[in-house]
């Protein structure tokens, strides 16, 4: 059995550690409050890009417009998945989930790692895919918690940039989609190509007619790049107000497991003080009783 100063000691890193979960879901609690309303003031941009593409798109009754980001390829050779992770643990099943879901479905669509390759971003995921020997095509990490467009520029241009140029023939993002602070759902999406433009509510959705200039192929020629990465940006975004909800649920329950593991102890210290003390008495008695 642990002796009275085992006990104690336990007791107080076990507040310790209480007091440091406590710290760290409060910071979740903010950074998830300025995460959601970075990613929901972000969507209006998203749909009002979209509305505009797929108006042009749709071209007129006599003519529709093309472009190779909205076709469906005839022969799949290559599939990329963005997988979106954090960059650090302690946030629950956030980071496993996702992981689990994204090796599931590659090893169910695929025969071969030459079939598919992976664009990370976040360490955890990073670290996870290279482990496993996984094609690693592109990575970042160390983003900001709020991140900015700038940050993520780069690698969502060059994603584009990969299917353009034929090295893959369809690319999905894997991220967990934020519903509320203690459910976040691994989601797939579609990137490229962009076959669905219309989105959920493209009937009740008015066609609007727009004026074009130069033309409708050198508008599309320019949009339609920079609107998948803006996907890319707000599935971030999404992932982030989801990392932050995991993360804050995750401690929540660390520091109520500790406040539960105190009182355990106290109840032991208190029984092995008790039974100390008790024994002390008995000893004295006995002493006592002895000298008479």
């Amino acid at each position: 059995m642990a002796s009275l100063r085992d006990i104690k000691s336990r007791i107080v890193s076990t507040r310790k550690m209480k007091q440091i979960t406590k710290a760290m879901e409060m910071v979740a609690a903010a950074k998830l409050n300025r995460a959601q309303t970075k990613a929901t003031a972000f969507v209006p941009y998203t749909e009002k890009i979209r509305e505009v593409v797929s108006s042009i798109a749709s071209g007129s009754e006599d003519e529709e417009v093309t472009h190779p980001m909205l076709q469906d390829r005839k022969e799949i050779k290559k599939t990329a998945y963005l997988v979106i992770t954090s960059d650090r643990g302690l946030c629950g099943a956030y980071n496993s989930g996702l992981l689990r879901r994204t090796m599931s479905i590659i090893n169910e669509r695929h025969a071969s790692a030459d079939e598919y390759g992976i664009i990370v971003m976040g360490r955890v995921g990073r670290d996870f895919f290279r482990k496993r020997g996984v094609p690693i095509y592109q990575e970042i990490v160390g983003l900001h918690d709020q991140p900015d467009y700038s940050e993520i520029k780069n690698i969502a241009s060059t994603t584009v940039e990969m299917f353009v140029d034929g090295i893959f023939d369809e690319i999905y993002i894997h991220y967990n989609h934020f519903i509320s602070v203690i459910t976040q759902q691994v989601t797939e999406q579609k990137l490229l190509p962009l076959t669905d433009m219309g989105g959920n509510d493209a009937e009740k959705t008015p066609k609007l007619d727009y004026i074009y200039e130069p033309n409708p192929e050198v508008i599309l020629e320019q949009l339609l790049p920079h609107y998948a990465e803006s996907l890319i940006y707000g599935a971030l975004l999404d992932a982030k107000a989801s990392e932050f909800g995991a993360r804050m649920t995750a401690m929540q329950s660390a520091t109520r497991n500790a406040t539960d593991r105190i009182d355990e102890l106290t109840l032991v210290y208190n029984r092995a003080r008790q039974a100390a003390i008790t024994q002390e008495i008995n000893e004295i008695v006995g002493g006592a009783a002895a000298l008479e």
